[in-house]
């Protein structure tokens, strides 16, 4: 047994009874002082559809553990809602919440000393926050997705709450009425559950899935079906087992568990965002991975599923027709994923995908056969060049036009740049760029979906690029690059873009370049100054002041010491 709160109070005596007092306070009898104690971290909050089904698979939770012999001890954790805050100040506090979620799970699991713990999480960052969570805490854990929502109908079309944000830029460019609009936002979002394309929520559950944190087909339940509490019962069961048999994060968060999961993110077009959280889990958890290690799987892997937001189907189709694990039973089939690895279950995921099909089943086309796939490669491509020297990250995926080059237009930030959008002022062949919203500089890093939503809205999607130190959601699409690192704040190349200077983005070769001399460039730098933190107190003060580049994750305990 690991050192915890049983082993501290079950062998009794007068400088341990405090200790059982207070867990009987909360229900502990007599015999309950033998059993593991097993946290729930529970996301539930009414701030966001996503969360807002939790508690229901919190309490389903608890009864399964109860049940398999085990004493829940549930606490709550935050959520931020991404789509609520988008194109907001409150944006910037997205991704500082995945390092609030991975504190607070690690702090009341370390300070009650629990034996395990089960996380439920639902909107994007509830997943890493948890996982880097899960790394460092490394006691026995399993990750359950809150869910997620089902398909909005308007105008006989399924509608997520991307097509909000699109029908702004609509709306703004006269291409749809204000009746259109009005109906595209009152039908979006029609119930309980996260965004319903392989927008991020839906690509972090499915590579957790994949990497074997979560149950086989949980992570594309819907959140309102029964099937989902029914899961997340079971979950609560096969931690215990895990418990008694010691499988620990550490022996799932492996290399090879994190190669899986990226090779599913290629298949079925995940977020740019992955590439993020998973550096921070890989560094939470020791594991050697780098920013160009994407770029490696996505050679090889295909992009096998047509999802939302570039494609046509959203999450519920895609577990109509088998879910993740047909897809990994595809890729595992071909050599693309390691049979060995291991799962929460005990069980190798070779062993796990042992009776699914290896073909996807006919009359659907959501999963498509291995031999006529949406993409030959993958879709997530890491540039780099003068203007990204670190790296950054393209969403390839649906874009016509791979390659641009274009003169830049300079914004110093997200509602500057919105505001040239809606007002009509970036013409055919612009490359925008939005800076200053990195990690640091943002701070925070916010997400880029108002302006890129807008940008397809206004039909300028294959002909208008965009390069920013910021991050996009995972409803964005189109020529666009985020994660330029280094950031400018730092100092990083893309403060030196001038207003109207060449730009070259060209993703099949990998390059992002800003075309002028070196010595040009190096005149630049002298000239260059560092700004103003823009807080210097609080949350975003404290986040700015320790997080480190998106190119290794936007961690913020690198090398405190």
């Amino acid at each position: 047994m690991s050192d915890n709160v049983r082993s501290r109070v079950v062998t009794g005596g007068t400088q341990r009874s405090p200790n059982r007092a207070m867990l009987r306070a909360v229900g502990f009898g007599d015999d309950d002082f033998t059993k593991p104690i097993v946290g729930i971290a529970n996301g539930y909050s009414t701030i966001t559809p996503c969360n807002m089904g939790i508690n229901d698979l919190a309490l389903r939770a608890e009864k399964g553990l109860r049940e398999a012999g085990a004493m829940p001890q549930m606490f709550g954790t935050i959520t931020i809602s991404d789509g609520i805050s988008m194109g907001t100040e409150g944006m910037k506090y997205s991704l500082v919440s995945r390092e609030v979620i991975a504190d607070s799970i690690e702090t009341v699991c370390n300070g009650q000393s629990m034996d395990g713990v089960l996380t439920i999480g639902g909107c994007d960052k509830n997943m890493p926050g948890a996982m880097i969570a899960i790394a460092r805490l490394n006691i026995p854990a399993i990750f359950v997705y809150g869910g997620t929502i089902k398909p909005g109908r308007y105008d006989d079309r399924d509608l997520t709450v991307v097509s909000c944000f699109e029908a702004v830029g609509q709306y703004s460019a006269g291409k749809i009425s204000e009746e259109t609009l009005m109906g595209i936002e009152r039908n979006a979002c029609p119930g309980a559950g996260s965004c319903g394309g392989m927008f991020t929520a839906n690509t972090m559950s499915s590579a957790f899935e994949a990497m074997g944190m979560s149950l086989p087909y949980s992570s594309t339940m819907a959140a309102e079906d029964a099937e989902k509490a029914d899961s997340t019962e079971e979950a609560a069961k096969v931690l215990v087992e895990a418990i008694k048999k010691q499988i620990l994060p550490s022996q799932i968060i492996t290399r090879e568990g994190i190669e899986n999961a990226i090779a599913v993110i290629m298949a079925v077009g995940g977020s740019t965002n992955a590439v993020l959280h998973f550096l921070a889990i890989a560094h939470t958890m020791g594991v050697g991975l780098t920013i160009d290690d994407f770029e490696t799987i996505r050679e090889r892997v295909p992009v096998l599923c047509d999802l939302k937001p570039s494609g046509r189907y959203v999450i519920v189709d895609l577990h109509r027709a088998g879910g993740i694990p047909q897809v990994m039973k595809m890729l595992l089939v071909n050599g693309l994923l390691h049979g060995d690895a291991l799962t929460i279950t005990g069980q190798t995921v070779a062993e796990v995908l042992a009776d699914v099909p290896d073909t996807p089943p006919a009359g659907q086309d959501v999963i498509r056969p291995w031999d006529n796939p949406v993409y030959k490669e993958g879709h997530l491509a890491i540039l780099k060049g003068n203007l990204a020297s670190e790296g950054s990250v393209a969403k390839i995926s649906g874009v016509k036009n791979p390659v641009i080059t274009g003169p830049a237009r300079v914004f110093e930030s997200e509602e500057s740049c919105l505001d040239a959008i809606l007002g009509g002022k970036i013409n055919p062949g612009d490359v925008i760029v939005i800076r200053y919203e990195g990690p640091k500089g943002g701070p925070g890093m916010r997400e880029m979906l108002a302006p890129t939503a807008a940008i397809i809205g206004a039909g300028l999607g294959d002909s208008v690029g965009l390069i920013t130190d910021g991050r996009f959601s995972g409803g964005t699409y189109g020529m666009v690059v985020g994660h330029v690192a280094p950031e400018a704040a730092v100092g990083g190349n893309i403060a030196l873009v001038e207003e109207g200077d060449s730009i070259t983005i060209d993703a099949p070769g990998r390059l992002l370049q800003l075309n002028i001399s070196d010595e040009e460039l190096s005149a630049r730098r002298s000239r260059w100054q560092p700004g103003k933190p823009r807080y210097t107190r609080g949350i975003l003060g404290k986040y700015a002041y320790l997080v480190s580049s998106s190119s290794i994750g936007a961690v913020t305990d690198k090398d405190l010491f």
